[in-house]
């Protein structure tokens, strides 16, 4: 039999070039590999690869792949290549043939559309079908017939629900990094770390693991679940203890197997696409299989890991330079871990971690006794907390005692410069504002504090404020920071607070009120915003505590509503007690609809409209037409305090007033992509709404979701009824089905909307609702609902960019709401429009 790859190795140097020099040729059966390289060598080009034969067939296509079926790419065979050469990606040096920069741009399965693929490709008519990260459908690959040797093919995209029509090299454009590292070639040529290295699978670890104790031979595990913390008042003592910083950020499991790897999220969904670049170095690990447990985090510079940043990064798809911090190990090579203990297991993988060859795997280093101190430490250093574990303990799926965590709550002394109003039940203020001065004099605006006051001390408060009232704000730039309708005082009172952590823009997080300082002035209230606070001695909201906030009493306030990412029900109650000013002027007064999850999200939820025996009094109850049961609305700050009590995680809203329930005042186009759509395409529907409604002369305004898609709004004269505004919304959307049918659906059916955007139009009838802005959603992360500006839009902000942790800090450094105009205005329907309407 001839060798194949003769060809492919004449041309190259082994000694030079990192390229695999592969074996004999030999087919693999099963599933079909493809992968296109981009190659930046003499001239830039893509490397189109087919696995047939056991060699990868191979094309240079100088424009890369097009999803345009009307576009026929020119793609010029060139020698076979190793099915190895799949994995190919790094640098071929200078002078070498193909010398230059090679990125893994797309790779997956091929399924051929004949019966014979290699009869077709000996004929010149090569049909299959690509299921890969950015290519996906039907192809051709169809010969020339040139005078040049048959070499010239062209590479053509099929009609399908994949194709994208007038797309030209809208495709190259807008991807231009890799599936396996994220890095794009400047990247991957200043780093020079993804070369590729034909042993590295099999290398296996010096340390010989069957001598472990408690480790045995097993097969890697398929299914994998993770060990889970306790949250405890009191850091655990004794040196059977080992010490953890506790990361905010995402919990995986990398699971690694013949040189790839896969990440896995504590829920146990695959999210290795997520973080190519992280895959790609456990791949490269010395060891034929593994699993590793740690968590993903974004570090800031100093140090501290971010989850509000690594979210961002998330949403941006810039995930290249975030870190996974190792703590345990499960399986080496054949061998399960598990009932090793922790100690052992954590030996082994410091080994193992420090031969990797990149900075983004780290081990978690941990300490031995002493927790009380190092729990004091990691508060002194502004980090989350610490998580304990016993040395000698297994390793056990769920929540044991045998993990446990502790956070940190720190303590500051701030001056007070003025108070908001009370809401509902509430008497005195409502929270205090509160200020420091840095060393050269300037006072700062450091946020609010609106619980640990029980109803004496509001009075005795309120009373003291009164006296030290001034009319003038300390500055313009405070004023422009802290709540509308603020009340200012001249800074003289000193308060003791309780808090999370500083965030980015300088306020206090979770924080709770302890007392005045007596002895001190405002004045003499001055912080370097480089030293550390002071930490508490231990956190003092337990799941079980009971705390006020606007009125209502929030019992648990410690029970964890979002598990995987640490967020409180106090956490959520602090949460809507900051945006509750812009949330009213959205929410205030309309009929809801609650999505209630008494477990946290990931547990049971089910909706709610109608009061019942379990809604508390601070909701406003009232009746509609046509239905018995009272519905629900928020008034003020407290209903909203009190939603959380409820266990209520989403808040959706009808598109009218309860007290005029049958005349709406909005409309509400909601742009659903399907899955996998890139979000460019949602960004083009958006900026096409509005334009469409631009052109009847209506104003509109942009919602991100907090889930998959957009909102586009559209406020309303109160005059119409709910069939006219549906019929409206019913009108945008077919026509733009008719303008792009390719790119739109208004179709229910789930087989219409694949590839497609949904245009979901039924938003607008009588009795449906939509997610309220700032709401939070029942989804990891707690993103929240938000109003966006255009120009964010345009610029790609994306449907989850933002979540009750950050979108506070959004809020304090806008300029300018972006929904500003949109409760002023009173627009109507195109008079033109309503008659042809009717007329239908």
């Amino acid at each position: 039999m001839r060798d194949r790859l003769a060809p492919y190795r004449r041309k190259r140097d082994f000694a030079k070039t990192s390229e695999p020099r592969g074996g004999r040729s030999a087919g693999r059966g099963g599933t079909l590999r493809f992968v296109v390289q981009k190659h930046a060598a003499r001239r830039l080009h893509y490397d189109f690869r087919l696995e047939l034969d056991g060699v990868l067939k191979s094309w240079a296509v100088p424009k890369g792949p097009s999803n345009d079926p009307g576009v026929k790419r020119l793609a010029v065979a060139v020698e076979d290549h190793p099915l190895d050469y799949a994995d190919f990606e790094g640098i071929i040096p200078e002078g070498e043939y193909g010398g230059g920069t090679v990125m893994v741009w797309d790779t997956g399965t091929w399924l051929p559309l004949g019966a014979d693929p290699a009869a077709d490709y000996r004929k010149g008519s090569l049909k299959f079908e690509l299921h890969g990260k950015k290519l996906h459908g039907q192809w051709a690959l169809v010969r020339m017939h040139a005078r040049d040797g048959d070499r010239n093919w062209l590479l053509v995209k099929e009609h399908d629900d994949a194709a994208r029509p007038g797309s030209g090299d809208e495709l190259t454009e807008r991807h231009g990094r890799s599936v396996l590292s994220g890095r794009s070639l400047a990247g991957i040529a200043k780093s020079r770390d993804r070369v590729w290295r034909s042993n590295r699978a099999s290398a296996p670890a010096s340390v010989d693991v069957g001598s472990i104790a408690g480790a045995k031979k097993a097969a890697l595990p398929t299914k994998l679940a993770p060990q889970l913390a306790t949250l405890v008042e009191a850091v655990p003592e004794g040196g059977d203890w080992l010490h953890e910083i506790k990361f905010d950020g995402y919990r995986m499991l990398a699971r690694i197997s013949g040189g790839k790897a896969r990440l896995f999220s504590r829920n146990g969904k695959d999210w290795t696409g997520k973080f190519p670049r992280l895959a790609a170095v456990f791949g490269a690990l010395p060891l034929r299989q593994g699993v590793i447990d740690g968590e993903i985090v974004h570090l800031l510079p100093n140090g501290v890991s971010s989850f509000g940043a690594l979210k961002q990064d998330l949403a941006e798809e810039s995930t290249d330079d975030l870190v996974f911090f190792a703590f345990d190990l499960l399986h080496l090579d054949g061998y399960s871990l598990i009932e090793a203990r922790l100690d052992a297991r954590k030996a082994l993988l410091k080994e193992l971690t420090e031969k990797a060859a990149s900075p983004l795997l780290r081990f978690s280093e941990h300490v031995v006794g002493n927790g009380e101190g190092f729990h004091r430490e990691a508060c002194r250093l502004a980090l989350e907390g610490i998580v304990s574990k016993r040395a000698d303990s297994p390793y056990r799926a769920g929540r044991s005692a045998l993990w446990v965590k502790m956070k940190c709550l720190m303590r500051e002394e701030l001056a007070i410069i003025g108070w908001t109003d009370p809401s509902g039940a509430r008497q005195g203020f409502g929270s205090l504002l509160l200020g420091y001065y840095d060393p050269t004099g300037k006072l700062h605006f450091a946020g609010g504090v609106g619980t640990g006051f029980d109803q004496r001390m509001l009075a005795e408060l309120r009373r003291r404020l009164d006296r030290l009232a001034r009319k003038t704000p300390p500055s313009r730039e405070i004023a422009a920071l802290a709540p509308r309708r603020a009340h200012w005082v001249s800074p003289s009172l000193v308060a003791e607070l309780r808090f999370g952590e500083w965030t980015a823009d300088g306020r206090l997080r979770h924080a709770s009120f302890l007392g005045l300082r007596d002895d001190k002035r405002g004045r003499d209230v001055v912080l370097d915003r480089k030293a550390k606070p002071v930490p508490a001695a231990a956190s003092e909201i337990t799941p079980r505590s009971t705390v006020e906030i606007a009125g209502i009493r929030l019992t648990h306030a410690g029970k964890l509503l979002y598990p995987a990412d640490g967020i409180a029900k106090l956490d959520l109650a602090q949460y809507y007690a900051t945006v509750a000013d812009r949330m009213l002027a959205e929410a205030g007064g309309r009929p809801l609809t609650l999505v209630r999850c008494p477990d946290g999200q990931g547990g049971k939820c089910f909706f709610q409209k109608h009061a019942n025996d379990t809604v508390p009094d601070a909701l406003r109850r009232f009746k509609i037409a046509g239905d018995d049961a009272p519905y629900l609305a928020i008034e003020d700050a407290s209903g909203l305090i009190a939603l959380v009590q409820m266990g209520v995680l989403e808040i959706h809203l009808w598109g009218a007033q309860w007290r005029d329930v049958e005349r709406p005042d909005r409309v509400t186009i909601d742009l659903d992509p399907d899955r996998g759509l890139d979000w460019s395409r949602m960004i083009e529907a958006a900026m096409t709404v509005r334009g469409l409604l631009s052109e009847m002369g209506l104003d509109s305004f942009a919602k991100a979701t907090g889930g998959k898609g957009l909102h586009v709004v559209v406020p309303l004269a109160p005059r119409y009824g709910w069939d006219e505004v549906k019929a409206f919304s019913k009108s945008i959307a077919e026509e733009l089905v008719r303008r792009a049918p390719d790119a739109y659906t208004a179709s229910l059916a789930k087989k219409a909307r694949r590839g497609r955007i949904f245009i979901d139009y039924l938003r607008n009838q009588r009795g449906a609702s939509a997610i309220a802005a700032f709401s939070a959603r029942a989804r990891p992360g707690a993103p929240v609902a938000a109003p966006l500006a255009w120009k964010e839009v345009e610029n790609g902000t994306r449907a989850d960019a933002f979540t009750v942790i950050t979108l506070p800090q959004r809020l304090a450094a806008l300029t300018r709401d972006p929904w500003h105009d949109l409760h002023k205005l009173k627009q109507k329907l195109p008079a033109m429009l309503r008659r042809r309407l009717r007329a239908a």
